[in-house]
């Protein structure tokens, strides 16, 4: 046996037990074993041959178990590439009640609930983005925190995960942003979300409604939740939720209206909390309501009570409806405060205007919102400067409109839950569902 025969024999009796040994680092041993190889057929000496730099390994992407990839933390891939082109799975689906219970097994109507999967599926996918963006809200907002890093927090994970950051023109209206994000606190209920320079820090005491919307296609999934630091005012927050749930149980097709206000004011006022020693009925805000929604239209033509009333109007197959409720320690009825934030353009609105700066606002507006709700950030982020004169002409004009903060009395506190939900032929589906809520 030659010297290089004996040295070829040693070398794979090496590699054979750093094999065995190392059975993860499989590919650097080939690697070495090919290199150290090649050093023997020239006749070199095997020693250079494992100097030689060995390959580095490349950075795998995280996957879960089953080899799929696995979303980062806080939330940054896309669900379309999370998922493929595998359709996104339904929320909680519930029967229809009485004589509308055997549209589950009529062929019609489950051949028109296929005609619609591509709505569906676009509810869905929006529906997937607003759970892991409140989860990381839910994880990471506390006190301390500003208000504008909240929202800016929370809208930057739902444009992450539909996969459009709205900064060229037209890309939020294929998915993103279904309305500003509401965060408004105690007394106010609704309608508050802060403009550039807002300084306000959450508090321990802080009573914090959040309501995010997410849209694809147009498709907007409005689900809302309130968080509160300090557990006194559980209550209150438990009311509301099984309010809202209540009003998910008792809507349908062909149900009423006030049929729906009833059922979740019973449940609502049902509640008490003790807060500061002294004991506060919950009452259901009775000028609030939830709302059918219509493509990149937040706000259709139906709303749905949370009071007793006489309102004969019923659910219809194909609907969608927010199902939202909002409590209250204060006197149960808002009013307009502060400064507005919230606008969206009207669509039935054709008035000629004069100000050129408002013309063009209107057309920035147009081509990157249409009926989408907007905020001052939203043109702030896009590149507008010095627009509100333009703005403001447009509100006065009813060409836009705008949506100040709701507020009951100071000192009061509010909660808000809500549910976005499907009226399919052949049964309804809480789209938002989640296991938070």
């Amino acid at each position: 046996m030659t010297a290089a025969e004996e040295i070829a024999v040693q070398l794979e009796q090496k590699l054979h037990v750093d094999a065995v040994d190392s059975p993860a680092n499989g590919d650097h041993a080939d690697d070495a074993s090919e290199d150290e190889a090649e050093a023997v057929e020239a006749g070199g000496d095997a020693t250079a041959a494992k100097k030689k730099k060995k390959k580095k390994p490349k950075k795998k992407k995280k996957t879960g178990a089953n080899g799929a990839l696995k979303q980062t933390d806080p939330p940054t891939i896309p669900l379309t590439t999370l998922y493929g082109n595998t359709p996104f799975a339904p929320g909680l689906e519930e029967d229809y009640k009485d004589e509308n219970l055997s549209r589950k097994t009529n062929e019609e109507k489950r051949h028109l609930d296929r005609m619609a999967n591509d709505t569906w599926n676009d509810f869905r996918q929006g529906a997937e983005a607003h759970r892991q963006a409140r989860r990381w809200a839910k994880d990471n907002v506390k006190p301390g925190m500003s208000l504008t890093d909240v929202a800016e927090g929370i809208e930057n994970r739902v444009r992450a995960l539909v996969g459009h950051d709205g900064l060229t023109e037209g890309d939020s209206l294929i998915a993103g942003i279904g309305f500003p994000t509401g965060l408004s606190l105690n007394h106010c209920a609704a309608h508050y979300t802060p403009n550039a320079g807002n300084k306000i820090v959450l508090k321990h005491e802080d009573v914090l409604k959040v309501d995010i919307g997410v849209h694809v296609n147009g498709r907007i999934v409005d689900s809302a939740f309130t968080m509160a630091f300090d557990p006194v005012y559980d209550p209150l927050l438990e009311a509301v939720k099984a309010a809202t749930d209540a009003g998910v149980r008792a809507a349908g097709i062909d149900v009423r209206m006030c049929d729906i206000g009833e059922a979740i004011q019973e449940v609502m006022e049902s509640y008490e909390v003790e807060i500061g020693g002294k004991t506060f009925p919950v009452k259901a805000i009775r000028n609030l309501n939830g709302h059918s929604i219509n493509q990149y239209q937040i706000h259709g033509s139906k709303s749905v009570p949370i009071v007793k009333g006489r309102d004969q109007t019923k659910m219809e197959e194909g609907e969608i409806f927010a199902i939202e409720t909002f409590g209250s320690t204060g006197k149960g009825y808002v009013r307009d405060d502060m400064e507005v934030s919230h606008y969206s353009r009207n669509p039935d609105a054709h008035v000629d205007l004069r100000l050129t700066s408002a013309k063009n606002l209107l057309n920035v507006i147009t081509k990157n919102f249409g009926t989408l709700p907007f905020c001052r950030r939203y043109l702030d982020r896009i590149g507008q400067e010095k627009y509100l004169l333009a703005l403001n002409n447009l509100v006065n004009n009813g060409v836009v409109n705008s949506y100040p903060p709701l507020v009951d009395i100071k000192g009061s506190f509010t909660a808000q839950y809500e549910h976005t939900i499907l009226l399919r032929p052949t049964c309804k589906e809480v789209v938002s569902k989640g296991d938070d809520y």
